[in-house]
């Protein structure tokens, strides 16, 4: 559930030519290449198992599923096994409140305080803040990795989750920035049973999944009893174990939901073929909010609106403890791909790292091109980015960088390795740009890890040619 890193690229040109360049069902090649690059990565990031589905043009162009739903039982992943698919809930919380607002059941530039006089900062932001992370509340997950393993093992009660946040101050004033927050999801499920007076189980049941016979989506309180449900997975201290059970109050209407592909690809055809919502409204939960102080958020109603390859994507990833999923769709390709994993290793997310790949590998080009560096890189300042990237992965040396940020990585440096380490060792540094930003000069670059794995990383160098300043993902 918690955010660590970005996998997408930072912005670069439109590359087209690829337009409905997979009408038909990719040949023999093709599929050796994305088993090849797929299991390479379910390999080099310790992943179980896997299942996969690529649609284009409203036809299945590609169904697979890799390795163990099961280790301990030796139980393959089939294409119909179920995952925990985590944060993917949010699109079904967000569409259930434009179902309300359509209705003329609520409004979204309403303040919170409007359904729920007593949450936390509840005359200060709106259900549109909520719906965007725009909202400036600190998110309930927000806790050491230790300490969220046993806590969100146990039943927690709504006001206990509201009661970790209500005394924290707004991180920054609503609307002005963007910041990931499973708080404004979880009160979005809060005001959906205040104004449908139904659960929010029940509301989904009612009013998407019963009408839509999406009949192998459940919650993870249903678990228990699911017999094609895969077991959850981390990499810990050189082993796979099975990862922390995570009590379904802890997730709700921020993640909580289970599912299988063809449910979910069901759910996205009729999210955007005006079934769930009207054409305007899923425009709507399509398109990026634009905050006041930092532009665009990337982010729409439970729908990430961003680039990779430097073509427009628009969809979410989920990430639980031992599962990571991501659901793309790819407009000018008219191609989504959804990836389930049981891993839940955060660094990279699996989930995303598959769809990225199964891109990459049916659109060859559009990869290639993207993944090119720019004309007039500086050989030295690629091999200085190099460098500095290493050493923030390992979390030693820093001669990379100024003395200033030597100091801050004597408290801060661990941080950076252990988000960055999982990666292992960059295959290239890509340069993007250089670029002047109220008289500093800064470099632009991406950092490649094999096929699928990318990390945005720009520096500011200083007068001795070391870095002062950085920026990930």
């Amino acid at each position: 559930m918690k955010s660590l890193l970005c996998a997408g690229f930072l912005s670069v040109s439109f590359l087209g030519g690829c337009f409905g360049a997979f009408a038909q069902k990719p040949s023999a090649s093709d599929l050796a290449r994305i088993d090849h690059d797929v299991r390479g990565a379910m390999s080099r990031f310790h992943v179980p198992g896997a299942a996969v589905m690529v649609i284009a043009d409203g036809r299945v162009l590609f169904t697979h599923a890799y390795g163990d739903r099961d280790l301990q039982r030796g139980l393959p992943v089939k294409t119909d096994t179920l995952f925990e698919i985590g944060s993917i809930t949010k699109q079904f919380t967000a569409a259930s409140i434009l179902q309300l607002r359509d209705q003329g059941k609520l409004k979204l530039d309403d303040t919170l305080s409007v359904y729920l006089p007593d949450a936390p900062h509840a005359k200060e932001v709106t259900l549109r803040n909520l719906l965007t992370h725009t909202s400036g509340l600190h998110d309930y997950f927000d806790m050491p990795d230790t300490d969220f393993d046993d806590l969100a093992a146990h039943p927690i009660a709504y006001q206990n989750l509201m009661a970790r946040v209500a005394p924290l101050p707004l991180d920054f004033a609503p609307g002005s920035q963007w910041s990931y927050s499973n708080t404004g999801y979880l009160l979005l499920g809060r005001v959906i049973e205040v104004v449908s007076k139904e659960g929010y189980k029940e509301y989904l049941q009612h009013h998407i999944l019963k009408p839509l016979h999406m009949k192998h989506t459940f919650t993870t309180a249903d678990e228990g009893r699911l017999p094609n449900m895969a077991v959850g997975y981390r990499y810990q201290q050189g082993k796979i174990e099975v990862a922390p059970f995570l009590h379904p109050s802890w997730g709700s209407s921020a993640g909580f939901l289970i599912s299988n592909l063809n449910d979910l690809s069901r759910w996205d055809r009729a999210l955007r073929g005006g079934i769930v919502l009207s054409p305007a409204s899923y425009r709507e939960m399509s398109t990026a909010f634009i905050t006041t102080k930092s532009g665009s958020a990337d982010y729409g109603f439970g729908l990430f609106v961003d680039s990779m390859y430097g073509q427009p994507r628009i969809g979410h990833t989920g990430g639980a403890q031992g599962f990571t999923t991501a659901d793309e769709y790819y407009p000018a390709q008219r191609m989504r791909i959804i990836a389930f994993t049981n891993s839940g290793d955060k660094s990279p997310e699996a989930g995303e790292t598959i769809t990225n790949i199964l891109f990459a590998d049916l659109n060859p080009v559009v990869a290639a091109n993207a993944m090119k560096a720019a004309p007039g890189e500086d050989q030295v300042v690629t091999r200085m980015v190099q460098d500095a990237f290493h050493e923030l992965q390992i979390g030693t040396n820093y001669s990379r960088f100024s003395s200033r940020l030597r100091e801050k990585f004597a408290s801060t440096g661990s941080k950076f390795t252990a988000e960055l380490s999982p990666y292992g060792s960059a295959t290239a540094a890509v340069y993007k740009r250089t670029r002047q930003v109220s008289g500093d000069t800064w470099y632009d670059y991406v950092m490649q890890f094999g096929p699928g794995v990318s990390i945005p990383f720009s520096v500011r160098t200083d007068k001795e040619g070391v870095v002062a300043g950085f920026s990930l993902g």
